[in-house]
């Protein structure tokens, strides 16, 4: 019953597709962090010849802020679908 309810409001346009669509782009967004952060390490590595230290650094840094994106988004989709109230800066509480 919760699936055909689910597949009716995303058909719909509703809370279901929204949500949906959304959650879907996270992959493309953590490997978009950890290409342009390793592809910035690399310039650096060529530019100032410090090879490997800034391909690790910038793969480290995209890796640590895609799946602080990915974790973050995760959680307010949960919320949302949870129900829970927003607070004043726009995240819904715990």
């Amino acid at each position: 019953m919760a699936a055909d309810d689910f597949k009716q409001r995303s058909r719909k346009g509703g809370p279901g597709a929204a949500g949906w669509t959304r959650l879907a782009g996270l992959g493309f967004e953590l490997t978009a962090a950890v290409g342009a952060f390793t592809l910035v390490g690399y310039w650096w590595d060529r530019h100032y010849g410090s090879s490997p230290k800034g391909l690790i650094v910038g793969a480290l840094l995209g890796l640590l802020g895609g799946m602080y994106n990915l974790i973050r988004q995760s959680l307010l989709a949960t919320r949302e679908a949870a129900g829970g109230s927003e607070t004043s800066d726009g995240d819904k509480k715990r």
